[in-house]
């Protein structure tokens, strides 16, 4: 019997139908119509509270440049640095001593990450900046002693509580870092003769700064920020110096809005930096389809 073969549900089957003569409907997105106009409501009662509020924009932009500010944006940049460069070497420590067989050096890397990321960053720099209450005296008895008041300063205590609890952090870092890499490459440095030291260093970590790279950059980043702790001991950086102005003229918003001003073009350019570094090293690695 000839004709238009049957369906499943014994109807004849349409021809053929050209899509591309189909109109095109795009669907209406309501949820996000609303949600971007509400955001962008917001963000207009926002801008005009800040323009019509009690803050004058003229001191803001006066005391963007005033002395004081930028050298505590000076030593704000000093001590992350400084701070950071400290949490990085004893955190590459204690993440090899987090993999080492030896079970003291294990057990010490573990005490130290956990004491340091298990206490608040404020209360290490007050433990530090009051450690003459423990011991009034630094020194060896007989060749060299000074007094903990006069060695331990606003600086050093920083320096102290904000590059050792960096560190903590950053030997987590390394070590999910150092897992990323194949156990392969463990044993094939073993089989040419490397040391457990020289594989480490010339075959693991390279490996593993792909992985270390992003989350450290991050962790950079908090740390310039964290550096605002460092007032409380009265180190003078970004947000103490703008505390010392606005106690004498009272322009507390101002100051306050200055160094977010400053913090963020910190951030922004440690941003842009992170993002450079990032792409050096993922150089030769396989990027998924279709992202250039």
């Amino acid at each position: 019997m000839s004709g238009v073969p049957a369906g499943p549900a014994g109807a004849a089957l349409r021809p053929e139908i050209d899509i591309a003569r189909l109109p095109h409907v795009r669907p209406v997105h309501w949820g996000r119509i609303v949600t971007a106009a509400a955001l962008l409501l917001l963000l207009a009662l926002l801008v005009r509270a800040f323009a019509r509020g009690q803050i004058a924009w003229p001191v803001v932009a006066q005391y963007l440049t005033w002395r004081t500010i930028l050298e505590g944006l000076l030593n704000t940049v000093l001590m992350a640095v400084a701070a950071m460069a400290v949490g990085v070497v004893l955190g590459v420590l204690a993440a090899v001593a987090r993999s080492s067989p030896n079970p003291v050096l294990r057990s010490a890397a573990q005490f130290y990450a956990w004491l340091f990321r298990g206490t608040p960053v404020i209360l290490q720099l007050l433990l530090w900046f009051n450690l003459a209450l423990i011991f009034p005296t630094l020194g060896i008895p007989g060749l060299w002693e000074a007094r903990t008041v006069d060695v331990m300063t606003p600086f050093l205590a920083a320096l102290l509580g904000l590059g050792l609890n960096q560190g903590a952090y950053t030997s987590e870092v390394v070590r999910a870092g150092m897992l990323s890499v194949d156990a392969g490459q463990y044993e094939a440095a073993k089989s040419i003769g490397l040391t457990y030291g020289q594989s480490l260093w010339r075959i693991v970590l390279p490996q593993a700064m792909r992985v270390i790279v992003p989350p450290l950059g991050n962790e950079f980043i908090g740390l310039i920020k964290t550096t605002s702790l460092a007032s409380v001991i009265r180190y003078s950086e970004l947000l103490h110096s703008a505390e010392d102005i606005y106690y004498a003229n009272n322009r507390v918003m101002e100051l306050l809005l200055v160094a977010t001003f400053w913090y963020l073009v910190l951030v922004s350019a440690l941003s842009l930096g992170q993002m450079l570094l990032e792409r050096r090293v993922s150089r030769g690695v396989a990027r998924p389809a279709g992202r250039r």
